[in-house]
């Protein structure tokens, strides 16, 4: 994959280097059926975490210092495989591997509220960013994020703030199609002032047919975990084509 590509005028450099964001995300146990429907299965499969249920994250994260500028940005994601990989025990090894980090994720929606993230990200990655808007308000103890989609409220999320854990450098790995044919991402996170909860995320859905969709997973509901990172690095690599992936 090209290791140098322009946008707008101007040139991006892979990795994308990350150096100072907040990130807050919720974990959802959401209707696999209906996760389904929101991913390419001919290339993709939904992870169950027990018969019949899935597990669905919605994130806020701030970029404040970044290659691809300074935004604000919300990603609704599913867990996921490579369609035909292996699954290990069922159920019990999702969960374990959910648990490890080593689920791989399959970004639904990616709106973002600046332009030239929004170009870079569908150009190098495939990600489906799209440009919006979204407010995202700290305070001592919460952060509060609501994204709207051509005035219309689409959601509401509000995540516990704060933590004294640190985040060591972990890989990752988000799926996507580029043209049409599937891609895996490696991208490196980690940071200070994490905390992380059961619960604790409070979730309004508004009247966009983005919230109709989380209302068919069977949202707002309580989520099985929270996690915020105060002071975010990360890293994201070129794509690769998967090994699986029609020449």
């Amino acid at each position: 994959m090209p290791q140098t590509y322009t946008f707008q005028g101007r040139q991006v450099t892979m990795p994308v280097q990350v150096r100072d964001a907040s990130s807050g995300a919720a974990t959802f146990v959401v209707s696999a059926a209906a996760a389904r429907r929101l991913i390419p299965t001919d290339a993709f499969e939904v992870c169950e975490i027990w018969p019949g249920r899935a597990l669905c994250s919605i994130a806020a994260i701030e970029y404040r210092d970044n290659d691809l500028d300074e935004y604000n940005e919300v990603s609704i994601a599913f867990f996921v495989r490579e369609r035909g990989a292996a699954r290990g025990i069922p159920y019990l090894g999702t969960a374990l591997d959910f648990v490890r980090g080593r689920v791989a994720t399959y970004i639904h929606r990616l709106p973002v509220n600046a332009e030239f993230t929004c170009e870079a990200g569908r150009g190098i990655w495939g990600f489906p960013k799209t440009v919006e808007e979204i407010e995202i308000v700290k305070t001592e103890r919460c952060c509060t994020c609501r994204l709207a989609v051509g005035g219309v409220h689409a959601l509401t999320l509000a995540l516990p703030r704060g933590g004294t854990r640190r985040l060591s450098d972990t890989t990752m790995v988000t799926l996507s199609l580029i043209d049409g044919v599937p891609h895996r991402t490696v991208f490196t996170s980690g940071g200070e002032g994490v905390g992380f909860r059961l619960g604790g995320a409070d979730l309004v859905l508004g009247n966009h047919p983005i919230a109709d969709e989380l209302r068919r997973l069977g949202l707002p509901k309580r989520a099985l975990t929270t996690m915020w990172v105060e002071r975010m690095r990360g890293r994201f690599e070129p794509p690769e084509r998967l090994r699986s992936a029609a020449p």
